[in-house]
């Protein structure tokens, strides 16, 4: 009876915990294959400059290990072909497990990425949740014999199911943007404000003296006192903002960004902007619905100034151009370009190239 009841429990819990995994990176399957990339980077340099080939494919992997993780949860949950989904479930955790392991350990990649943006982890939390996750699974691996086989047809088909669904919907936010967005530049964030603590940020003093360490809320004032190291007392006082900056080669222009009416048009890499013809159009019709308004509309790229010349004359655009980080760029839109509607700093709206609102549509966002 007690192994019938740990047996349940562990299904219920590895079964759920990846498809809840699964569906957080379905919605966002765009942020996960930025992820992968980072690991890609590491690795290449780490342990083979095979691994930089890898970037190329990110997006895929990542769409397939999403929905894999949906399916496979499902498939425990169900008993629909339990042993194989365990087995496979067990080859996905133990390679998470070195991933989150060699993040921690090395102090390689800050963010595992195991809940997308939706549940932020510390490399050693991620690696902690991977080693349960791994008991159970090895715990249902070793009683795989009196686990229950699920009603098959029902079991098959909410599996195909739950793939196919999964897949769908990483289609489709790929090719839009996220349904729910998780990120600090979310619709309704006045960037100022984030850029700012929420409160006033607390610090100890880690000293030491006489061979021991010791802990003070204020810096000490007896000088036989060994400065060891500061803490901060309340890191979710933070800035949830913190890397957002825009500038050229005349200086920075992030406050300038932050006030008025601005509309953005982001690119993570000039490069790689791949527009039809009807897509330009929409995004130069809804440049030239501010001509001659208070709204200014600028170009944002993670690219030079001579790319950005050179992009706006090959299309007929006439910005004012800045410059940012690739991956503030890409935490602010998963869209290359990507529009951004701003007021006083405050987001708006924001847009896919595939999604880009017509004039009227456009004017209703900064209407009084």
């Amino acid at each position: 009876m007690i192994v019938k009841l740990l047996l349940a429990s562990a299904r219920f819990l590895v079964g759920g915990l990846f498809v809840f995994s699964g569906l957080i990176k379905v919605n966002d399957p765009v942020g996960t294959s930025i992820k992968m990339q980072e690991y890609f980077d590491v690795f290449a340099t780490d342990i083979s400059p095979l691994f930089a080939h890898l970037k190329a494919l990110s997006l895929p992997i990542a769409v397939l290990l999403v929905v894999l993780e949906v399916a496979l949860g499902v498939m425990v949950l169900t008993g629909w072909k339990i042993k194989t989904g365990i087995y496979l479930l067990l080859g996905m955790i133990l390679f998470f497990t070195f991933l989150t392991f060699y993040s921690a350990y090395f102090d390689k990649v800050t963010d595992c990425g195991c809940f997308g943006d939706a549940i932020k982890l510390t490399p050693w939390e991620s690696f902690y949740k991977d080693l349960v996750l791994l008991a159970l699974i090895l715990l249902l691996l070793a009683f795989r014999k009196r686990l229950p086989e699920g009603r098959f047809l029902l079991g098959k088909w909410m599996t195909i199911g739950s793939l196919l669904v999964s897949l769908l919907l990483a289609v489709l936010a790929i090719r839009n943007l996220p349904f729910i967005d998780f990120r600090a530049f979310k619709e309704g964030v006045s960037i100022p404000e984030a850029m700012q603590p929420s409160a006033n940020l607390e610090y100890r003093y880690l000293m030491r003296k006489d061979g021991e360490t010791v802990i003070f809320d204020q810096y000490p004032d007896d000088e036989r006192y060994e400065f060891v190291e500061m803490q901060l007392k309340n890191p979710e006082a933070l800035p949830k903002i913190s890397d957002f900056a825009i500038w050229n080669d005349a200086g920075d222009h992030t406050e300038e960004m932050l006030t008025g009416k601005k509309v953005l048009l982001l690119s993570h890499q000039i490069s790689k902007i791949d527009l039809s013809i009807g897509q330009m159009e929409q995004i130069s019709a809804l440049i030239n619905t501010f001509q001659g308004t208070d709204v200014q509309v600028v170009l944002v790229a993670a690219s030079s100034e001579d790319e950005m010349e050179t992009f706006l004359s090959d299309h007929g655009l006439k910005l004012g151009y800045y410059m940012a980080d690739a991956t503030v760029v890409k935490t602010i839109i998963r869209s290359n370009p990507g529009i951004v509607f701003l007021e006083e700093g405050r987001v708006l709206g924001k847009f896919h190239f595939r999604n880009t609102p017509d004039p009227e549509t456009a004017k209703a966002y900064f209407a009084p």
